[in-house]
C-alpha cells in the first residue's frame, strides 16, 4: 500500500539515484545535467505545484506526481528521496522565480525610492499567489513547522537558518537593496527578515479575506513596509 510520505516505501524501489550527498533542498538525490532530464525534472516539479492545489500535501503522493507528469515513478525518485524533498525543490523554484521576476523589474524601472521597491517586491508576489499553481499552498516553504496537513517548513530553503532569513539573504542580492546601507550588512539583512516576517503575516490575512487578496490590505501591507524601510534605505 502506497504510504503519504514518500521514499522507498511508496510503492516502488528507487531507480537511478545517487549515493552521493544531496545538494539544494533536503532529500534532492541529484540535478538534471541533460537536456531531457531537465524537461522532466521541471515537468514534475509543475505537476507537484497542480496537485498541491488540487489535494493538498496531505493527499499528495509521488506516485500521483508520476501518473500525471507521465513519467515512471522511478523517475521520481532518480531526484527526489521522497515527498517532502519534491516539495522543498518545488518552494526553491518558487523563490528563484520571484527572485528572478523581481531582477527583471527592477532593471527595466529602476526603483528611486523604497516605496518603488516595495510596490514591485509586493505586486510581484501577490501576482504569483493569483497565478502561479501551488504556490498559495507553499509559496518559499516559510510559515509554520511541518505538519501532515500543511507542507511549509522553517528550514526548506538552507538547513542552518529558518527560511526569512534565507530569503533576506538571498533579496540582499538585488540591486536595490543595495542602497539599504546604513547600518551595516547584519541589521540590513535583519530588517529584511522583519519586512518579510511583518509582510507574510498581512498577506496570509489578505488571502484569507480574499482568494484573490483583499485589496485593502494589500496596500496597508505596502505602507506598513515603506514605514519600516524608510529608517534604513539611503537611497
Amino acid at each position: 500500500m502506497e504510504t503519504t510520505t514518500g521514499g522507498a516505501s511508496e510503492g516502488a524501489t528507487p531507480a537511478g539515484g545517487t549515493s552521493g550527498p544531496a545538494s539544494g533542498p533536503a532529500g534532492l538525490r541529484r540535478r538534471p545535467m541533460q537536456r531531457r532530464s531537465a524537461e522532466r525534472y521541471e515537468r514534475i516539479l509543475t505537476v507537484c505545484a497542480e496537485l498541491l492545489d488540487e489535494v493538498g500535501f496531505a493527499g499528495l503522493t509521488t506516485t500521483a506526481v508520476a501518473k500525471r507528469a507521465e513519467v515512471p515513478i522511478g523517475t521520481v525518485y532518480q531526484f527526489f528521496a521522497d515527498k517532502s524533498a519534491l516539495v522543498h525543490a518545488l518552494a526553491a523554484r518558487n523563490l528563484q522565480n520571484y527572485l528572478d521576476r523581481l531582477a527583471r523589474r527592477y532593471a527595466e524601472t529602476p526603483p528611486g525610492s523604497v516605496a518603488d521597491v516595495v510596490d514591485i517586491a509586493i505586486d510581484e508576489f501577490v501576482d504569483m499567489r493569483r497565478t502561479l499553481p501551488g504556490f498559495g499552498v507553499l509559496d518559499f516553504g516559510a510559515g509554520s513547522k511541518w505538519s501532515e496537513t500543511d507542507p511549509r517548513d522553517l528550514y526548506v530553503l538552507d538547513d542552518s537558518v529558518e527560511n526569512n532569513m534565507a530569503v533576506a539573504h538571498r533579496l540582499r542580492t538585488l540591486t536595490p537593496f543595495l542602497a539599504l546601507s546604513k547600518t551595516g550588512e547584519e541589521q540590513v539583512e535583519l530588517a529584511l527578515q522583519v519586512t518579510l516576517e511583518a509582510a507574510d503575516a498581512v498577506l496570509q490575512l489578505a488571502f484569507r479575506r480574499d482568494p484573490d487578496g483583499d485589496a485593502a490590505l494589500i496596500e496597508e501591507c505596502k505602507r506598513l513596509l515603506v514605514a519600516y524601510l524608510g529608517r534604513y534605505y539611503a537611497g
